[in-house]
């Protein structure tokens, strides 16, 4: 029988807040139903006043639901269900809506704290998943840069991934950031959400859904995406959409990803943004160079110290700020210079822009990263993106988050960078071993850069190497190097405006 369980779930569910007390029997009688019981011994277990273990006691409701044939004992299924179990403590999303309101009336800031907090004790977040992450920063060129190695999304299992090539393809939720996913229960290729709260926000007079990210690669990493399902664009509607949100949350950033393969980000189906409450390495860089852009004196413009290239605006007039932005797009989508490698459009576009935006006091400030997915034959997955060197490390996309200064880590490294380290200190042949053979010239170099390499010190060793590595991808996707060249080649730009 599930009844300690069961009582303990929804203690957790008053102890947090999602649950008043008023609805205990009503939550009570949920999860009995999930868990295919008609009756439960309320005498069982008496709260003692210590929070409720909210892992553990899943876990045991998992086990007991997959022992009683309820459930496949997958991760797939079992985070299916246990959405489910969650939701049996959460209140309705219109309910959630109003609460939300009724905060942000008094504080946004007061509002957004507790929605982040629900999204956490609802389990859409998964605390103890996110605790696995590994993140810390390395000193570069361009300031310290933050890295992080993603373990909170689970592996697919074996079984899963096969019913989901055998399932039935559907076209509903349309992808996973649709409105439609809000109470959707999943399926093995679509995630459970009948655990996910979204809540409705109007930005350039139109439809879009607020939520966290489950996956939270930063603090209150949230996502603004658009009511219906229509692919992601940069244009004036967008910096438009941008300046709403953060009058709306002026503690938040948000920004887009590019709308071009390559220099996009993995969604480009869906338009959507990526903010939250966090000072990235990037928004602590500073000007390293100021520029006049004719027509727009009264604005603070500035080249950025940052290894892509980046224009920054700043001026306390947001119309003046997003006019100057769709002159500095427009003119850029349409820019060639081939002795720079920029060619705007071959029968494709390829020049587009990646857009942040945050408050500094009473001013706006919007970052523009400038972006073009060529590819040639020496970088045919793209001549701005990482380059073949650094594949060992990162090859996927350079999106939003990686071009503030974050890097989001294949979760593989885990793994291979410990089997790396006992070699290194065993003095083993890297190129011996099939895993770590693709970081043999890299190991090579590290060795002879630290003579002194041992067991006290190869963690830090590895960690500020890696973030090296880093520097030079974010340096390979910027369109200006930051050499003499480089930056004569920007300034060409800069008077093009």
């Amino acid at each position: 029988m599930a009844d300690v369980p069961i009582l303990k779930l929804v203690e957790y569910g008053v102890q947090t807040g999602l649950l008043p007390e008023s609805e205990r029997i009503y939550a009570t009688n949920l999860v009995l139903d999930l868990m295919h019981q008609d009756s439960i011994d309320e005498n069982a277990w008496t709260p003692d006043g210590n929070p409720v273990d909210l892992p553990e006691v899943l876990n045991e409701l998992l086990d007991l639901a997959a022992k009683k044939g309820i459930i496949e004992d997958s991760i797939t299924y079992r985070d299916l269900f246990d959405a489910k179990l969650m939701n049996a403590l959460l209140a309705r999303p219109a309910q959630i809506q109003t609460i939300f309101d009724n905060l942000y009336a008094e504080n946004p800031k007061a509002a957004t704290d507790w929605f982040y907090k629900l999204s956490q004790d609802s389990n859409y977040i998964r605390r103890d998943r996110i605790a696995k992450d590994e993140r810390w920063s390395a000193a570069s060129p361009y300031g310290e840069l933050e890295l992080s190695i993603n373990l909170s999304k689970p592996e697919k299992d074996p079984k899963a991934i096969a019913a989901a090539k055998s399932a039935v393809q559907s076209s509903y939720p349309k992808c996973q950031l649709c409105m439609e996913n809000e109470g959707y229960a999943g399926r093995v290729n679509h995630p459970g959400r009948t655990n996910h709260r979204i809540i409705p926000i109007t930005i350039n007079k139109s439809n879009w859904g607020f939520q966290y990210s489950p996956y939270v690669y930063f603090n209150e990493h949230c996502i603004v995406f658009n009511a219906k399902h229509t692919p992601m664009a940069i244009n004036h509607e967008t910096f438009v959409k941008l300046f709403d949100f953060v009058e709306l949350f002026p503690h938040y950033f948000l920004g887009s990803n590019a709308d071009l393969p390559i220099v996009g980000g993995s969604i480009l189906s869906h338009d959507h943004f990526q903010g939250g409450n966090h000072d990235f390495p990037m928004a602590k860089a500073q000007i390293e160079e100021d520029i006049v852009i004719p027509g727009f004196e009264d604005l603070k413009s500035g080249i950025v110290n940052w290894p892509m290239s980046v224009i920054r605006l700043r001026g306390e007039d947001r119309q003046r700020i997003i006019e100057a932005a769709d002159h500095i797009l427009d003119t850029w989508r349409s820019y060639t210079d081939e002795s720079a490698m920029i060619i705007a459009n071959d029968g494709e576009p390829h020049n587009t822009i990646t857009p942040i935006v945050r408050r500094r006091g009473a001013d706006y400030e919007i970052d523009l990263v400038l972006r073009c997915n060529i590819t040639t034959p020496e970088h045919p997955l793209g001549a701005f993106h990482p380059h073949a060197q650094w594949h060992h490390i990162k090859k996927e996309n350079i999106g939003l988050i990686e071009v503030m200064g974050l890097a989001v880590l294949p979760a593989r490294l885990k793994k291979e960078m410990s089997d790396l380290k006992t070699a290194l200190l065993n003095h083993e042949d890297l190129r011996a071993n099939p895993e770590l053979e693709k970081h043999a010239d890299w190991a090579e170099e590290i060795v002879k850069k630290y003579p002194d390499l041992n067991e006290s010190n190869i963690d830090q060793i590895i960690h500020d190497e890696i973030g090296l590595v880093f520097s030079h991808v974010l340096e390979d996707a910027g369109v200006y190097k930051t050499d003499k060249e480089g930056r004569k080649a920007f300034r060409r730009f800069i008077q093009a405006l």
